[in-house]
């Protein structure tokens, strides 16, 4: 189709006046743009000033002043023994700083406290049993320790110089020996020193079902010096040498009814470590039960230097002092020497007798136990 000179001057036209039409309208837009973009930006008016009080500072919440640790919490926040156990002691006069122990374990270091005037008389669960001294409720070294809460409080008992004269107890400390299973006893020299273990058994019921009061060597110390009270009713547990017997049948007899015994160990035949928390291992020399030049025992054959050197490597193995028991109960003043020199505080014979206030440390007495003796016997020595 041919298209006129006309046509395509309308044509042209109409482009012309499209393009106008859209310059104008882009135009109108970029001017609304510009107006509303001036309206966002633009800064507000002023406001007039109007008194408007500062909002309030909220006050800081006080902190609270930590409660201080008591002497006894100070010490268990010290340890990382999940059993240890912070006893205190209270009292008339007692100004003692909390020891720690072990729950489960025997008290280890019970202080006796010494005052001018008065006699100590022991720690126990209440005032009220310090304040009447009973015996069953009264607490050493025999005990095992038992806490609430990881503490204990214990209670100062005391009397006077003269109640504790007028009660005037005799401790005896039984001696024993060698073990037998054979009702009749065993056929040779040592014969008498063998007890039948049912026996024994037996006279430990009798300890234990009586209630006997069990003092430590550092008590018996202190009551020699007149500055403890123990009741008549006490009684210390010990054997000689360590034989193969005691440790078979008679030391599992004594854990199992929980008395306190000393086992007098020759550290030259034996180094092991005590059967149950309840032997105490002490010394019964190192390398002097034996015959010296003279047919008696070394320590009443060496000087005193010697004897000290023996008893110091003994102490080294048992990891204690405290008292010896003299080999075949020799002794004499040399012996005596070398013993404070070696720094032990007892020395237990093999003499008859009861320990009482006044009595030669370096030569304590003993009731010796023998094969045959009964119950009743025992009773008639002891109470």
């Amino acid at each position: 189709m041919t298209t006129t000179r006309a046509q395509r001057r309308r044509r042209a036209s109409q482009r012309v006046r499209a393009r106008r039409t859209l310059v104008a309208a882009l135009a109108v837009a970029l001017i609304a743009g510009a107006v509303t973009a001036f309206a966002l930006t633009r800064p507000e008016a002023p406001t007039p000033d109007v008194d408007v009080a500062a909002p309030a500072t909220p006050s800081a919440t006080p902190t609270p002043t930590p409660t201080p640790l008591t002497p006894a919490q100070k010490l268990l926040a010290g340890s990382t023994d999940p059993h240890a156990c912070a006893v205190s002691f209270a009292g008339d006069g007692i100004a003692l700083d909390p020891l720690l122990e072990s729950e489960g374990s025997r008290y280890q270091s019970l202080p006796i406290p010494r005052a001018a005037g008065r006699v100590f008389a022991g720690w126990y669960d209440t005032a009220a049993d310090a304040g009447a001294l009973t015996t069953a409720a009264r607490l050493n070294g025999a005990d095992l320790v038992a806490c609430t809460a990881r503490e204990r409080v214990l209670h100062a008992g005391w009397t006077t110089p003269e109640r504790n004269a007028a009660e005037d107890a005799g401790i005896p400390i039984l001696m024993y020996h060698q073990f037998t299973q054979k009702p009749e006893g065993e056929d040779n020299w040592l014969r008498g020193n063998y007890v039948y273990v049912p026996d024994f058994d037996a006279q430990m019921a009798h300890i234990q079902q009586g209630a006997f009061y069990l003092p430590t060597w550092d008590e018996i110390s202190a009551f020699i010096d007149g500055a403890l009270f123990l009741p008549k009713h006490s009684v210390v547990i010990t054997d000689d040498d360590a034989d193969s017997t005691w440790l078979q049948w008679a030391a599992p007899i004594v854990a199992q009814r929980q008395l306190l015994t000393t086992s007098f160990v020759i550290t030259s035949a034996r180094t092991e470590p005590t059967p149950n928390p309840f032997v105490l291992q002490r010394s019964h020399t190192h390398d002097m039960h034996r015959a010296g030049p003279n047919g008696k025992g070394r320590m009443v054959n060496d000087d005193a230097a010697t004897i000290a050197a023996d008893l110091e490597h003994s102490a080294q193995i048992l990891g204690a002092k405290e008292v010896v028991a003299y080999p075949f109960g020799h002794y004499d003043e040399r012996t005596k020497e070398g013993v404070r020199q070696a720094g032990f505080e007892l020395g237990r014979t093999i003499e008859p007798g009861y320990v009482r206030i006044g009595t030669d440390k370096l030569a304590l007495p003993v009731i010796r136990i023998n094969y045959g003796t009964t119950v009743d016997e025992l009773a008639a020595k002891i109470g």
